[in-house]
């Protein structure tokens, strides 16, 4: 159930409308308030008598209203054709699965809201002014309001152009992106070593648990799930991780000793969706990195600068990495393994990083240049035997690549002098990298 309501918060936190209707509600609470000061008659004889107060007759009220309401919803109009051509832009270039972050966006949904609020505001206004055939009642002090609020959508206004030039520039987005990696490294990693999952062994009695769900595995409740294997003297080893797929009739699970209600409680403890898309995996912000840089290489764009923009990302992302650790996914009970999560380790995570890269941009000297100084500005403080092993094996791959795909000996030889900088780096430290390069 936790789960279940993690993934409508995050849901509703991320959908465009949400924001817009509630400064739409505000807009219609705010009329309401606003006229009921004016019918209850107690502002002051001197303020209504003020310069500050709209002291016009009910004609010229509505005219005023209806001049606000009609074009605040014009503008609304055309700051939402403007999304939609940024959207179309973002999803050619880009990729579609950035247009999350367009979406989500605060300044848009603001921006939409303060139109449709105000047009709101005005119509619930508009429909309480009374000529003097029809009782006389102009409400100065919402009049007055709605002005506010007219100039308030001017500023708005202009503060969109800007926001959107802004963002439908490829800099602009991979920054937004990158920051997207470095907030779910510091969500999702610790700063202590976490006990590695038991040997596979372990679960040689275990049975398996089938879901007929299908969709992405969005959120988890590790803790309630854990909760429940305590009480029933149970544990459970999770075959699929927030971000993967579950397959209909397929196991989502293996529990040992498998106990009555099992099905039940895993399902109640994981939410599915169909997208990828989850607070707790680290891969989907890398991979929507990845795709800018992938989208970037291909033959259509061709722009190998902002694959090397993402490249450094990353590479500040892994430098970000060193002194913390990706989580095993196990909890222990007692000294009893109770859940077992698959997790992303180091090696899959800078297979995400770099695979599709190296992968899409091995016929361009400067993209592979750029990974293995990236790589090795990494290991210039990596202590940790693995990951320079990891670090090591993928500074092979672009060596190995370039001997490959690269034709021109000059550049050959560029990129293995990039490599024996790489291993002297590893090996001696950065004075025997100047050294090499």
């Amino acid at each position: 159930m936790k789960a279940r309501l993690r993934r409508a918060v995050e849901v509703l936190s991320e959908t465009f409308w949400v924001l817009p209707g509630l400064m739409t509600f505000v807009g219609i609470i705010l009329a309401l308030a606003f006229v009921h000061i004016d019918d209850s008659n107690i502002l002051p004889a001197w303020l209504l008598a003020s310069a500050w107060l709209y002291n016009g007759g009910s004609t010229g009220a509505r005219t005023l209203l209806g001049a606000v309401a009609s074009s605040t919803i014009g503008v609304a109009g055309t700051v939402f054709s403007i999304t939609i051509a940024a959207l179309s832009l973002a999803a050619g270039q880009m990729g579609p699965r950035l247009l999350r972050n367009f979406t989500k966006d605060r300044g848009n949904q603001i921006t939409l809201g303060a139109f449709l609020g105000t047009f709101s505001y005005s119509l619930m206004v508009l429909r309480t002014v009374r000529s003097e055939d029809e009782g006389a009642f102009v409400p100065h002090l919402s009049l007055t309001f709605g002005i506010i609020l007219a100039f308030v959508c001017v500023g708005t206004l202009v503060y969109f152009v800007g926001h959107m030039a802004g963002r439908i520039n490829v800099d602009t987005v991979v920054d937004l992106v990158s920051d997207d990696v470095r907030k779910a490294m510091q969500r999702l990693t610790v700063k202590e070593r976490q006990p590695n999952p038991p040997a596979l062994s372990f679960w040689d009695a275990a049975e398996p648990a089938a879901d007929g769900r299908r969709g992405y595995l969005q959120q988890l409740d590790a803790p309630g799930l854990a909760k429940w294997a305590v009480e029933n003297s149970t544990s459970v080893l999770l075959l699929v991780r927030p971000g993967g797929y579950v397959f209909p009739g397929a196991p989502i699970a293996f529990v040992k000793p498998k106990v009555e209600g099992a099905e039940d409680a895993i399902r109640s403890a994981t939410a599915l969706g169909p997208q990828r898309g989850s607070s707790a995996d680290i891969e989907f912000a890398v991979r929507q990195l990845v795709e800018v840089a992938v989208r970037a290489l291909s033959p259509g764009i061709n722009d190998p600068l902002t694959a090397i923009s993402v490249i450094d990302r990353l590479g500040a992302a892994l430098c970000d990495l060193v002194p913390l650790h990706l989580p095993t996914g196990v909890v222990i009970e007692r000294g009893h393994p109770v859940l077992v999560v698959p997790s992303v380790d180091y090696d899959g995570l800078l297979d995400a990083m770099f695979h599709m890269i190296r992968q899409n941009g091995s016929n361009s000297t400067a993209v592979l240049i750029r990974i293995l100084d990236v790589l090795a500005a990494v290991v210039t403080f990596e202590r940790d035997s693995s990951r320079v092993a990891t670090l090591q094996r993928h500074a092979d791959l672009v060596l190995d690549d370039a001997s490959r795909q690269i034709t021109s000996p000059a550049d050959l030889h560029d990129i293995r002098d990039r490599h024996r900088g790489f291993v002297a780096m590893k090996d001696r430290g950065p004075l025997a990298h100047l050294a090499a390069t």
